[in-house]
This record gives C-alpha cells, structure tokens and sequence, in this order.
C-alpha cells in the first residue's frame, strides 16, 4: 500500500471511531425530557406521545388535530411569591406614583406603595382589576409592548435574584420541544395578560404570538398625527381563566386540543373540557419543591390546587410532582 492510501485507511479508521464516540453523546441529546427523572409520569407522557402519533394504531391523531394548550402563570415559569405580571404591575405603580398623588390614600395603591404585599391581596379581584387598569391602560398598544420589553430586561425574581426570563421550568419547556417534535402544535391559554405575554413568548417557548390566548383589555382604533394605532382602554374586555379557557380556545384557536397543561383550580374548567373525550390528556405540575422553587398548593394565596387535585385521580389527570418528577427546575439548578 502506498503511502497515501495507507494516510487515507487511517483516516477513514479515526473518523470511524470518532463516529461511534460521538453516537451514545447525540442518543443522550436527541433523549426526550431529558430534565424528567425516569419515572411513571414521564412514562405516560411518551406513551401518550407515541400512540397519537403511530399511524394505524388506535390512538392516532392526525397531526391538524395534535393541538396542546399550556397554562403559563406556575406551569411554564414561576407564580410564587406572586404572579410576574403583579411584580410588573407593583413597579409601574412606583414608577407612575408622582404623576398621582392620590394614590397615597388609596387602595391598593396605598399598600404597594407602603411595601405591604399582604394588603394588596385584601383589595381581593376587584383591586387586581383596578391596579391592572391604572397600570396597562391610557397608552397604545405599541407604547405597552415596549414598557413590557423593558422591564423584562431589567426585571428580577424577588427570592432567586434572576431575571424573570429565567425563572421558567427547563422540564415544560423540552415538553413544548417534544411535542412539537411529534407534530404538535403548542399554544398559551393563560388568565395573564395576553399582551404582557406576547413580547416574550417565542424567545422563551418558542410560542409566537398569535399562539397565545389571554386575558385583553378593551383597545380603541384611532388616528394619532397622522398615524394609526390602536389604544388600550381602561375596560375588562375578556377574563381567560376559569371558565374563560375553553371558550378562549374556542374562539381563538378553534380546534379542541388533546393536550392541556395546568398547575391550579384556575385550569380546572380546561382540564375537564379537554378530557371529556378520548384521546384527551391532562398534566397538572404539583408545586413540592419547596428548596428548588416552591411547596404549596390549596392554601396558595397564588396558584390554588384544591379541587382539580382532589379529582385528578378520577379524572386520570397526570399529577407531576416537581420534587420527584423533575431533575432540574430551572436552567440555573446544579
């Protein structure tokens, strides 16, 4: 043999043995829900997976009708010690007080401004409702996405130091990668604001933004110099949460899902009309991490998980306990 074909035989050899080096390294890569510790409720999930996407099996599901819809707020990223949106809220408040000097007497303007968390939840749906207004309204929808992009840049988790961008669960998130991977199409049906968040969405799932269903506020078409924008009013125009679920999906999204994720008594309505037919699956994440997140569930002031859990078993809902369930939470554990 030559010199060269002697060079070329040694060649193709190392490239061989760099191919099988290498092949249990992209087996691992390519492993479903890597960040989900082997046990029965990652099972389901692959099963689940596997029997709506096997064509000519019982369970296939033709992939137009692979539709699985997301809860955000505790299901995608963090809800404790409140919701990211109500941090949002409590920052524009500060920012607009002097502008208000009302609000120095007034609640729960009064009690944000004064650092008392607690006398904020007093105000109860009424004072969310209005803190919302004060704080979402009186701009254009343009103006509002950039206060939103700008505070997501700066923002942090009260508890973790890190941005909120941070703060979402590494396990949902390859749940979103997998499914879309077996022709899925994954959508947010959050009670947030569908605004709030659409300017981060596809950066952080992968989700654009027409693939977000969400509470709105009223918005007004009008002519400023010459420009036309839309202006956000301060009126309810839809709640999507509770009941508002499976009517925002049926009316935004049009197609029944097969797949629902949720973490409180918020999703139980969605959980239920998802699962009243076959192939209809059901994940509720269990807040139990009490050292990497959060522990709590039916005495949650954010987050309530009373009624869905006590009928999870019933239902054949997925129960996921993060604790157990989950080798990792967020992007930064070790």
């Amino acid at each position: 043999m030559t010199a060269m074909g002697q060079l070329l035989t040694a060649a193709r050899t190392c490239l061989l043995a760099i191919t099988l080096l290498a092949a249990p390294a992209v087996a691992l890569a390519q492993e479903p829900l890597a960040s989900w510790n082997d046990t029965p409720a990652r099972q389901r999930i692959i099963d689940f997976v596997k029997a709506t996407t096997t064509e000519g099996g019982d369970g296939f599901v033709a992939p137009d009708d692979r539709i699985a819809v997301f809860d955000n707020d505790g299901t995608l990223w963090t809800e404790q010690p409140f919701y990211i949106q109500l941090g949002f809220m409590l920052d524009r408040v500060k920012t607009l007080a002097p502008e208000h000097p009302e609000w120095k007497t007034k609640e729960p303007f009064a009690s944000i401004l004064n650092g008392d968390v607690k006398g904020i939840a007093k105000g109860g749906e009424m004072g969310m409702v209005e803190l919302g207004m004060a704080t979402h309204a009186g701009m254009t929808t343009d103006e509002f996405e950039k206060i939103v992009t700008d505070w997501f840049a700066t923002a942090k988790h009260p508890k973790s130091g890190r941005p909120y961008t941070e703060m979402t669960f590494v396990p949902m998130r390859e749940l979103l990668d997998y499914l879309r991977a077996n022709g899925f199409t994954t959508y947010i049906v959050s009670g947030g604001g569908v605004e709030f968040m659409r300017p981060v969405t596809e950066k952080l799932y992968g989700i654009p933004p027409q693939q977000v269903v969400g509470s709105t506020i009223a918005t007004q078409y009008a002519i400023v110099d010459d420009v036309p924008v839309l202006k956000r009013l301060p009126k309810i125009d839809f709640i999507d949460d509770g009941p508002g679920k499976p009517t925002g999906i049926n009316k935004f999204i049009g197609r029944k899902p097969i797949f629902v994720a949720g973490n409180s008594d918020g999703d139980y309505e969605m959980l239920r009309w998802v699962t009243a037919r076959k192939p209809g699956f059901a994940l509720i994440v269990h807040h139990t991490d009490g050292a990497r997140e959060y522990a709590y569930d039916r005495q949650s002031a954010f987050g309530k998980l009373d009624k869905a859990l006590d009928e999870a078993e019933r239902r054949n809902w997925l129960v996921v306990d993060m604790k157990n369930d989950w080798k990792k939470v967020f992007a930064f554990d070790q």
